[in-house]
């Protein structure tokens, strides 16, 4: 009889502890669950959403950057397009008018300081420029939101009578930093207008400019360009 009855409360355990079990299973799966709400609500508050918009005309939600964080390659096209406006003229577009507009993709104390020595680049071409980059390194970190991008470029000289044209070397360490605006676009822009301002849209401007060969290029800004 002993033995029955030991038998008997074994079977009544059995099913006592699949019952345990499963609600242990269960309050994990909560526990888990409710975790994973916490830290997406964490994530949506530190790191906020925004909607965008592609090409094709489809919608994603994506992070949002930190307000001083850039991704390598906006920072390596928009120093690529902006050295390659900047520098292209032509007796269509002057260089004056290319850089009263392009000038705007430049640091305030920065642009006063390049202006002269842009004003000497213009002296060796006055009928035509064009830049053509052959290098863009990946951006070197300075601090945060300042990068170092290193240019391996050639400016294209024509003048009047030479069709060949002659080569100048111009390789050159561009510093810029991130920004929180965006210059605005004037009543009626002209295409130069659209090109800079959607360069702008990055919210990047550049700060100074030094031979590629200077050490000292993120320290000593008023070393501007030597040649």
């Amino acid at each position: 009889m002993q033995t029955l009855n030991t038998d008997k409360n074994q079977t009544n355990i059995v099913p006592l502890f699949a019952i345990a079990t499963f609600g242990l299973h269960l309050l994990t799966l909560i526990l888990l669950m409710f975790h994973g709400g916490m830290l997406q609500q964490v994530k949506r508050k530190s790191v906020p959403q925004i909607l965008v918009q592609l090409t094709d005309g489809r919608v994603i939600t994506a992070d949002a950057k930190g307000n001083l964080q850039r991704d390598r390659e906006t920072i390596r096209r928009f120093v690529g397009e902006t050295m390659t406006l900047m520098f292209t003229w032509s007796q269509k577009q002057s260089s004056m008018v290319v850089w009263n507009i392009s000038s705007e993709l430049l640091r305030n104390d920065f642009r006063r300081e390049f202006a002269q020595r842009f004003n000497n680049f213009e002296l060796e071409s006055p009928q035509e420029n064009v830049l053509v980059i052959q290098r863009i390194s990946q951006p070197e970190v300075i601090s945060e939101g300042k990068w170092k991008v290193e240019i391996l470029a050639n400016r294209l000289i024509f003048s009047r009578g030479d069709n060949l044209g002659k080569s100048i070397p111009f390789n050159k360490q561009i510093l810029v930093e991130a920004i929180d605006e965006v210059n605005s676009l004037p009543s009626i822009p002209t295409p130069l207008n659209l090109a800079v301002y959607r360069l702008g849209e990055a919210r990047i401007q550049i700060y100074n400019i030094c031979d590629i060969e200077d050490k000292s290029c993120s320290e000593n800004k008023d070393d501007l360009i030597r040649r």
